[in-house]
């Protein structure tokens, strides 16, 4: 199955009502684009979601020794300020983004973006639609992602103002000045 979006023109969801559509709908997985399309994500199969399990896995835990920031999966919500909902299928923000978010928008969607995303290629999305969520996430300060896609060992590499760098069935991925000290190993991705 692939993704499906609805475009509801002239129909318009302020956050809450979107927010509410989610959550009345949790076996569902909604993204908003900045044209206030919905997205409706399919479900991944699972060897897509074992994979995904390993990279949170070691995002989580090198975040639990250093302790910068923290660890978001993919059912987590980022309202970007283009006025994009995204999902990514790992994120990670410094603490000091976390600590200025009040308790009840860190209850609701996050109104920020990510410092660092990564977004594991299924066999459900095109490579293009998630290119354009990787620039997405750079346009609206993102300053790390890594686009993962299994079926051809090979990664993209985001970063502000510099162009992809792609590489071929890399071991490991370095979290840079980012994620100081973080080694994403890919052996057991491939």
């Amino acid at each position: 199955m692939t993704n499906l979006t609805l475009k509801i023109d002239p129909i318009e969801l302020n956050e809450e009502q979107f927010f509410q559509l989610c959550s009345n709908n949790r076996d569902l997985k909604f993204e908003r684009n900045s044209s206030g399309d919905l997205i409706i994500m399919s479900p991944t199969g699972g060897k897509t979601s074992n994979r995904n399990v390993k990279i949170i896995a070691q995002l989580y835990f090198w975040n639990e020794q250093y302790k910068l920031g923290e660890v978001f999966e993919s059912s987590v919500g980022f309202k970007l300020p283009n006025g994009a909902n995204r999902a990514p299928d790992a994120a990670w923000i410094p603490l000091s983004k976390w600590n200025s978010l009040t308790p009840q928008q860190q209850e609701k969607f996050l109104p920020l973006s990510p410092d660092f995303v990564i977004e594991l290629k299924s066999p459900s999305d095109t490579l293009k639609s998630l290119q354009e969520k990787m620039i997405e996430y750079l346009e609206n300060g993102t300053r790390l992602g890594w686009l993962i896609n299994p079926q051809n060992q090979q990664v993209e590499i985001y970063r502000q103002g510099q162009k992809v760098e792609i590489l071929d069935s890399p071991n490991t991925l370095s979290g840079e000045d980012i994620l100081p000290n973080f080694l994403l190993n890919l052996e057991s991705i491939w």
